[in-house]
């Protein structure tokens, strides 16, 4: 387990007994390279973060829009929808890896806490819609695989390993857009590590520019 993970409050009977990073392989989840994901706030050409560290712990990270169609009722538009979900599951954890890891403060995906809320907007002009929070539970479900939860590990009635993954949840269908959903979500890690981030290179992600020249792969 992570190093400010096992200094936590997380009660002892409560804490995850596995590693998140194995799982992550179990589920061929490939985290990329550094230098893929590693730069600075003014690369991509947009005045927001895209992850954002706040001294309580508290880690925020943006939304990310992904699927190629509007949802509607169809079981098979559906699917489809949740495979979209379940993918930019993969992409906020590809980046919350590199946040949390890109300054060597010694910190990674083992040190987090537990998930605190998630919010799912899914595109759908369609009035009679609801099928909202069955697509967004292609990215909760695929989050719980990850953390612990009702995900691809939770068998006869348990997952073994805990339930970090589960969240607070809103899904809301309704939106308009060329895309199928948009995910979003916090998460929570040791105050401690909160704080080393942020005074080794501050509170976004991508990083500061002027900071970015002291990150090591």
């Amino acid at each position: 387990m992570g190093k400010f993970y096992k200094n936590s409050i997380i009660p002892e009977k409560l804490r995850r007994d596995f590693d998140v990073y194995e799982r992550i392989n179990q589920l061929g989840i490939n985290l990329g390279k550094f230098e893929e994901n590693v730069s600075n706030i003014t690369k991509a050409g947009l005045p927001i973060a895209s992850v954002v560290f706040h001294e309580s712990g508290l880690v925020y990270l943006s939304g990310q829009g992904g699927g190629k169609n509007q949802m509607n009722d169809d079981p098979e538009r559906v699917k489809e929808g949740q495979v979209a979900a379940q993918k930019i599951a993969d992409n906020m954890l590809t980046r919350l890896h590199w946040a949390l890891k890109c300054g060597n403060e010694g910190g990674d995906l083992n040190d987090v806490l537990y998930t605190v809320k998630a919010l799912g907007m899914v595109v759908s002009t369609d009035v009679d819609f609801d099928s909202g929070p069955a697509v967004m539970n292609g990215f909760s479900l695929r989050w719980q695989s990850i953390f612990g939860g009702l995900g691809e590990f939770f068998k006869n009635g348990k997952d073994d390993g805990g339930y970090s993954g589960i969240h607070a949840r809103s899904a809301i269908g309704g939106f308009t857009g060329r895309f199928s959903i948009e995910p979003e979500i916090i998460v929570a890690i040791p105050p401690e590590l909160s704080i080393a981030i942020i005074k080794n290179r501050g509170w976004l992600f991508p990083v500061d520019p002027r900071i970015q020249s002291q990150l090591k792969k």
